[in-house]
């Protein structure tokens, strides 16, 4: 027999160290996802000429109605009297104006009325941002198109309604059972409450109420992008999670929340910048001076101590301060969703 020589198994040499390997995953992951800049060229600018004139308007219509009148901030140094001329024919007065609305007496009804602000927005931002995605997503799962739509007229028309007849709604709902008040009628029935709640008395109620109308009005009508996002998920995705034996609210929690995870991000961005802009109408027909605490806003605040008593100066400075503080939240909201790698504005 001849004996069968073993030669060692040749060691190749491996592949050479990537110089980028000391990168870490998080930073390798950002450069990989992020896409390549398109380059602004004149053949670009000409492929896109409809949609650059279309825009003109709309550009005109921001510059004309937005830039334009922020001359008018010169008000808020001056001792505006409508009567002496022009803008700039008044007497200039420095950060007068500014001492007077953030200290004294106007400073303390100031501070109490940015905090009533803050409250409402937030709570309606809140209430009306999960009253809308749950909405969506439970419209999202009806079958029968024809009662989808029905649902979704029903739910559409109170924003149609004008402010003034919703709080003219909202009054006559929170009254007493003898005067058309059936939430009242309907807490008597379910043995919740003895008596009758006077709600439009009662200070500590008036956020929600503030909440929960435009909740009713808003919410069909919030729902339009969340169902329009939830269109451009993949069919596929569904199909594998029901091959898996996903049911549905695992696919709702899996699938649909984190696809329409970037919508929720991009309008809590936009809507953060109107944080200080609530809606006037609400607090100021459903106000009275019983409820005066909690129930004035800024808008409201500009409109009886600046424009009612004359006090031009003062109101521009208050809108002085909404712009600012808007540019800040939007600012901070989208730093805050860069970092968080979810989709931003810029």
């Amino acid at each position: 027999m001849t004996a069968t020589t073993v030669r060692p198994p040749v060691i190749e040499p491996g592949p050479e160290p990537d110089p980028s390997s000391h990168i870490p995953k998080r930073e390798s992951r950002r450069k990989t996802e992020q896409p390549p800049r398109r380059k602004i060229t004149w053949n670009l600018i000409k492929a896109q000429r409809a949609l650059l004139v279309m825009a003109v308007p709309l550009v005109l219509y921001q510059i004309l109605f937005k830039y334009v009148p922020a001359y008018g901030w010169a008000m808020a140094f001056q001792n505006f009297r409508p009567g002496r001329g022009s803008i700039w024919n008044q007497e200039w007065v420095g950060f007068y104006n500014f001492v007077n609305l953030f200290t004294g007496l106007n400073g303390e009804r100031f501070a109490r009325v940015v905090v009533n602000t803050l409250g409402q927005s937030i709570l309606t931002l809140i209430v009306g941002t999960l009253g809308a995605i749950i909405l969506a997503l439970l419209l999202n799962e009806i079958k029968n198109l024809p009662f989808k739509r029905v649902l979704q007229n029903i739910t559409y028309m109170p924003h149609f309604l004008s402010w003034v007849v919703v709080a003219s709604l909202a009054a006559v709902a929170l009254s007493l059972p003898s005067s058309g008040g059936f939430i009242n009628q309907l807490l008597l029935d379910l043995h919740i409450v003895d008596e009758p709640v006077l709600f439009l008395t009662q200070p500590n109620y008036f956020w929600g109420i503030v909440a929960g109308t435009n909740l009713w009005k808003e919410l069909g009508w919030n729902t339009i992008l969340y169902l329009a996002a939830i269109t451009a998920i993949s069919p596929a995705l569904y199909e594998a999670a029901e091959v898996d034996g996903a049911g549905r609210y695992r696919k709702m929690w899996s699938i649909t929340l984190p696809g329409i995870m970037p919508t929720i991000v991009v309008l809590l961005i936009i809507n953060s910048g109107w944080i200080l802009s609530t809606n006037f109408e609400l607090p100021y027909f459903l106000g009275n001076g019983v409820v005066a605490e909690r129930a004035e806003t800024i808008d409201v605040f500009v409109l009886r101590y600046g424009y009612q008593l004359g006090n031009y100066s003062l109101a521009v400075v208050a809108g002085i301060f909404k712009t600012v503080v808007a540019i800040i939240l939007v600012g901070s909201a989208n730093m805050a969703a860069k970092r968080l790698n979810q989709e931003t504005l810029v």
